[in-house]
Order: C-alpha cells, then structure tokens, then sequence
C-alpha cells in the first residue's frame, strides 16, 4: 500500500506511520504501562475535544481515561450538541475549536475521507481518528498490535488470521497496514457476503478452519449490522456455526494461538462466551493497553508528532 505521509500531529490512519513511528508510539505506551504515575497530569492546562457523532463505549471511555490521566481538561461534545445542526460546516466546527484554545480534537465520525480532508486544510489543531465509517481505526490496530508486540515480542513474521465482517470494518483496515508494516502474515476470513476484493488485494483470503490452523492470533470482527444495507447473515445461530469462535475451533490454532476482539463482543455469535475470558483471551488486556496507547498519542499529537 502506498503511505500518505502527514507530518504533524494528526493521526488519521495507521498508513501515515511508518514501522519506526509506531514502534515509537509502542516504547512510550510501555514507558506509560510501567510508571504511570509519572506521566499523571503531564499535560494540565490542555484541552482536548472529544467529538463523537457515532455511538462508542469503550473507545470513548478509553479516550477519556487517557486524557484524564494526562491531566487535560476534557470538552464532549456529539451531534445533537455540535452547532452542527445549525449548518455550521465541520472545518468551521474544528477552527472555534482551535480558536477557543483546544490542543486536540478526537474525532469519530460517520462519513469516510474527512478526516484527512480537515487534516489538509490546517484547522489549526490536532485531528485523531477515533473511527471513522468504513476506512479505518488507528489507535484500535495500534493497541491490537501493541497487545501482540507484548505477548510475542516481535511482530515479523507472526501469522494474524483476521476473521469476519471483512467489508465493513474499519478495524480489519487499519489492522491489516500496520501488520504488513511489521511484516507479519495476516490472513482473511469470513461469510461470503462479507468478503471485501480491497483488502484481499495485500492479503490472502482461506476458509477459516484453515486459517485457524496456522494463526499465532486470531482476531474475530465484529458484524457490523448498523452498516448493513441489506440481510448478510440468516441468523446468529448460523453464524455462529459457520463463522464464530468455539472451543472446538480453538483446538485448531497452535497451542500458543492467542484470542483478540475489539468489541463490543457478541457472545455467542462473532465467539463463544466462554472464550471471552478464556487464558488464551487477550480482549481485557487489549481494553488496558487502549489506554496507554491512546496516552502515547494524545502526547504526539500536543508535541505536534514529536515525541
């Protein structure tokens, strides 16, 4: 894949970062996850908006806990609160921001490409994507593979089966270039109505008991129903039988294949509830490492991508 190279702040995909960028985010989240009671009220004074125009909980929260930590004072703001439904245009929305002194604005949105559109135009303060339609996800991919990078220790060369709702996930995209990016070997699965050609052009597509087989970690997509626009799956039952994670498909992967998700979890649908917590289960851990990961970034984006 071609990088789009952004030097500033802004963090809108994970194609914007190179190996070393990233492998600098996952030092400071270490540094962070270490001594966090260093780094506690670093940045008081500062001012961070969150703008949610798309329903979340745990990126939210995890955005929240990190600014908080940070000792940055938190704005929320959603679309019912947004002058937005004034007619305001967005980049107006982002310049009284930058105006009134906010240092960074943490975004999720609906729409695709706008995010990298404000970029271009200089609000005149930091942009993070925290999900944005169907294109992509970047502190979910970072923290996913600063998950992994802990477990395993190295990225290159590690087998990512990524299975599911390939077409609309924005998590598989992000995910997919930061593993090429390490050179790791993911590999796709999932229903036939949910398989998307753009990613299956940088990875190869396998039935999922195969790529199960050969999978140092597998990470089970959510079904993204609210993006639907016609019926994908008979029912979940069926899904679960065809595509979800039970304890016999664990069996499959290696005894040392690890279990990753990035919620919200559909027990007994995307993977069995027993499996959720399972010791083979990294869904708590990736949770925990969101935030110090999202701490890193919120750092890089006020030092204006220095860190």
């Amino acid at each position: 894949m071609v990088q789009t190279r952004i030097r500033t702040g802004h963090l809108i995909d994970t194609d914007q970062l190179s190996r070393k960028e990233m492998e600098a985010l996952f030092e400071r989240a270490n540094a962070i996850r270490r001594f966090p009671d260093s780094h506690r009220g670093r940045y008081g004074g500062r001012f961070a908006a969150n703008l949610f125009f798309e329903p979340s909980t745990r990126t939210r929260l995890s955005f929240e806990v990190a600014e908080r930590k940070l000792g940055m004072e938190v704005l929320r703001l959603d679309e019912g609160s947004s002058s937005s439904v004034k007619g305001e245009s967005f980049y107006d929305t982002l310049r009284t921001l930058s105006s009134v002194g906010v240092d960074v604005a943490v975004i999720r949105h609906t729409g695709g490409g706008l995010l990298a559109e404000m970029a271009a135009r200089s609000p005149g303060i930091a942009l993070v994507n925290a999900g944005e339609g169907k294109g992509g996800h970047p502190t979910q991919a970072l923290l996913d593979l600063f998950t992994l990078h802990s477990h395993f220790g190295a990225l290159s060369g590690l087998r990512v089966a990524i299975v599911g709702d390939l077409r609309h996930s924005r998590v598989a995209r992000s995910n997919l270039r930061a593993l090429q990016a390490f050179g790791a070997r993911p590999v796709l699965s999932g229903p036939e109505s949910m398989r998307d050609p753009a990613l299956e052009k940088d990875a190869p597509y396998l039935p999922m008991d195969e790529a199960l087989r050969q999978a140092d970690a597998v990470m089970m997509l959510r079904i993204q129903l609210e993006r639907h626009r016609e019926k994908l799956i008979t029912s979940p039952e069926e899904y679960r039988r065809k595509f979800g994670l039970t304890p016999e498909r664990l069996e499959m992967m290696p005894s040392h294949g690890v279990i990753l998700h990035p919620g919200p979890v559909n027990r007994g649908v995307e993977i069995d509830g027993e499996l959720v917590e399972h010791p083979r289960s990294k869904i708590f851990e990736q949770m925990e490492n969101g935030v110090w990961i999202r701490m890193a970034v919120l750092e890089r984006a006020v030092e204006g991508g220095m860190m």
